[in-house]
């Protein structure tokens, strides 16, 4: 959705392939040792006397700058019975402060030639701007007010409800999403990290402006932010901006480090859900076991053992090609359109898992047979070839896509916020190459064999083995 031309934001979902961006726990330090070398970037940071976190990475030669507030909450954090307010607050943010009317903040950034945006997730808002080197003060100073006077005026509100409700018709409309969706909402029944990003339609018509303003004073507080930046910018000139434009912000009454448990405990339960609709060609499946959170030790040989499995498209006309057996046996059996396969991580939970795409409906048995045999294999024999495939796949994955300022922003605020700690790509390199075969058997014995599993199906569902079937073929597998 584009609030203006310059102006606009993204609902945050994870991108396909659904590997979140590297990020890490100081313990994962002692399980696999690395140094940096003197070719890594160097992120510095600093943390004010408010407990606000200062993080940057100067890119020599960059004539540009990204800067950006990482906070940790998200959706995650709405109140109960107002799920939806984080998102409804990434929309109010650009409708004017005190100081600047929508009209003057859209001419000023339009002016600048920047470039100003926000999303929302299921545990982070960011807020981030781009901007050339000598207008990065005035880029920062754009985004404090946004984030400490905006005006939450009831007219705005008003408006803002009917733009959300027609922003959630068009995720309605995107089948991946709604399967996700209901994913998240069957594996944490009765948990925040259930909901929805922009929760169901009664809320968004009864979000109301203390539902607002008591979100930011809980959750906008100088210990769970990051300013980071990336660019031209030199460490020491940003933490000087930071110091005169976020000196103000509160502190909350029980600060949480920077990677620390702010949220509580979220349990992970096997259980489905089917949405059948027969006037669809496909049926679209997400199944999923529990994962790991961001700081587990074994998030790195989950996110191998996810692209061991990888990604097929039949479109792609490539099938017989690819040397990921799963992908063999369902282009050669013409058992699916595409599939994703997926490792979501939270700070305490994951969902690993894959997503099917199949207009086969009479063989919608065997698909999932397959894909869950496959899944076992891991526990018994990952072969050291389709292990180094996935290792090179993954880094590529990774690395590759940090080669600009607002992707290297994203990648130290995503760290930062998980785990309190950015690490540079030589070093997720090689943690990357630290898993063996082994440790692919080790994890997937301890969260794929035999375990509980969410589901979620919509469209022609009516070919789907029933849950406990399912469940008894996984745990039935022989080889």
């Amino acid at each position: 959705m584009v609030a203006s031309r310059l102006i606009s934001r993204a609902l945050a979902r994870p991108p396909a392939p659904r590997i979140l961006k590297p990020s890490f726990s100081r313990s994962l330090a002692a399980v696999h040792p690395v140094t940096t070398t003197a070719s890594d970037p160097v992120t510095k940071t600093s943390v004010l006397s408010n407990g606000l976190s200062v993080s940057s990475e100067t890119i020599p030669g960059a004539s540009t700058s990204t800067v950006g507030l990482w906070i940790d909450a998200g959706s995650r954090a709405d109140a109960d019975g107002a799920s939806g307010t984080a998102h409804f607050l990434e929309h109010l943010a650009f409708k004017g402060t005190k100081s600047r009317s929508q009209t003057q903040l859209e001419l000023e950034v339009e002016n600048l030639g920047a470039h100003l945006n926000a999303y929302t997730s299921r545990e982070q808002t960011v807020y981030y701007a781009k901007a050339f080197d000598k207008d990065v003060p005035q880029a920062v100073d754009i985004l404090s007010d946004i984030l400490q006077n905006s005006k939450l005026e009831e007219s705005a509100i008003e408006r803002e409800r009917d733009v959300i409700l027609r922003e959630q018709e068009e995720v309605e409309k995107q089948y991946e999403e709604v399967v996700f969706d209901h994913l998240h909402s069957v594996a944490y029944q009765g948990y925040p990290l259930g909901n929805t990003i922009l929760g169901p339609k009664e809320h968004i018509n009864s979000i109301s402006k203390p539902d607002l303003s008591g979100y930011i004073s809980k959750n906008y507080t100088a210990d769970r932010m990051v300013l980071v930046g990336a660019g031209s910018i030199e460490h020491d000139a940003l933490v000087k901006l930071a110091e005169k434009n976020f000196a103000s912000l509160p502190v909350s009454s029980n600060p949480i480090p920077l990677g620390g448990q702010a949220h509580a405990p979220t349990d992970f339960l096997g259980s489905e859900v089917r949405v059948r609709d027969d006037t669809m060609n496909t049926v679209n499946v997400a199944i999923a076991v529990e994962g790991v959170g961001w700081k587990s030790p074994d998030y790195w040989p989950m996110l191998v053992m996810q692209s061991i499995f990888g990604n097929w498209d039949r479109s792609l006309g490539a099938s017989p090609l690819l040397s990921s057996k799963l992908s063999h046996i369902i282009s050669s059996n013409n058992l699916a359109n595409s599939y994703m396969s997926f490792s979501t991580s939270y700070s305490d939970t994951g969902l690993w898992g894959i997503y099917l795409v199949s207009e086969n409906f009479l063989n919608l048995d065997d698909l999932l047979h397959f894909t869950l045999r496959e899944w076992t294999r891991m526990s018994i024999s990952p072969t050291l070839a389709e292990v180094e495939r996935a290792k090179s796949q993954l880094k590529a994955s990774l690395l590759l896509g940090l080669d600009g300022t607002t992707a290297i922003a994203e990648d130290i605020g995503r760290q930062m916020i998980t785990t309190g700690k950015r690490y540079t790509p030589k070093e997720i390199e090689r943690y990357v190459d630290s898993v063996t075969p082994a440790d692919i058997q080790r994890v997937a014995n301890k969260y794929l064999y035999d375990k509980d599993f969410a589901l979620a199906a919509l469209g022609r569902t009516e070919g789907l083995m029933d849950y406990n079937r399912i469940r008894a073929d996984m745990s039935s597998m022989i080889f």
